[in-house]
């Protein structure tokens, strides 16, 4: 069995979180008196934590006007998801990973740029935290791309790296498995562009999750 371990992105990988998210900095920008983001820029954060995000979108603000921008943003999203429509996995995730969840030997994590809060809501409103035996997130711990939450997973789990894969849809995603020297895919129905997932020389890349779920069973 090649892989042990499998980490996976949220936003952009599991869950289509895209349009949501950009709505919600977009309004936060704003409120905040950072004026006006582009969507394209917007979308380029996506899988930073959230002050890291911030800072790159909004370089000029002081620290405290950063976490003017970074509560205005909270509050927005945790009200979309209480008023709005719900977000919805990808296709083929839901059914996917509860294949994966049910493969003898292998075992399912999450490693992300949201806060705790924000995923474990994540968790229990698609019900869908039994599937996965740890995860991080990067208010815990430090943002992508440094692989630290890489490291705690594979040493909670304790996994060799070797027989770890993470998949993901950003280049944070890869760039950080790729300086641990962990094997990488990259989802194309992203925020990231394949040519510049491919950077990071993925061991596999796909628009569809249910060709993954086929790969990863093949490569187990």
């Amino acid at each position: 069995m090649k892989y042990q371990l499998i980490i996976f992105d949220w936003d952009g990988t599991l869950m289509d979180s895209q349009a949501r998210i950009v709505s919600c900095m977009q309004r936060a920008a704003l409120a905040a008196g950072a004026g006006s983001l582009s969507s394209e820029a917007v979308r380029h954060i996506i899988g930073l934590g959230l002050p890291e995000a911030i800072l790159v979108l909004c370089p000029s603000l002081s620290a405290p006007q950063r976490e003017v921008m970074r509560q205005y943003y909270a509050d927005y999203f945790v009200a979309a998801e209480t008023h709005d429509a719900p977000m919805q996995f990808f296709p083929g995730v839901r059914q996917g990973l509860d294949r994966l969840h049910r493969q003898p030997g292998l075992t399912l994590a999450v490693a992300t740029g949201k806060s705790r809060r924000g995923l474990d809501r994540q968790f229990e409103s698609h019900a869908c935290g039994h599937w996965f035996a740890a995860s991080r997130t990067a208010d815990l711990t430090e943002s992508k791309p440094s692989p630290l939450m890489l490291e705690e997973l594979l040493e909670q789990l304790n996994v060799p790296v070797d027989r770890a894969l993470m998949v993901g849809d950003t280049s944070y995603d890869l760039e950080m498995a790729q300086r641990l020297g962990m094997d990488r895919v990259a989802m194309t129905y992203g925020v990231h562009a394949p040519e510049v997932l491919r950077r990071h020389a993925p061991v596999y890349e796909t628009a569809d999750f249910s060709a993954l779920v086929n790969w990863i069973e093949r490569a187990v």
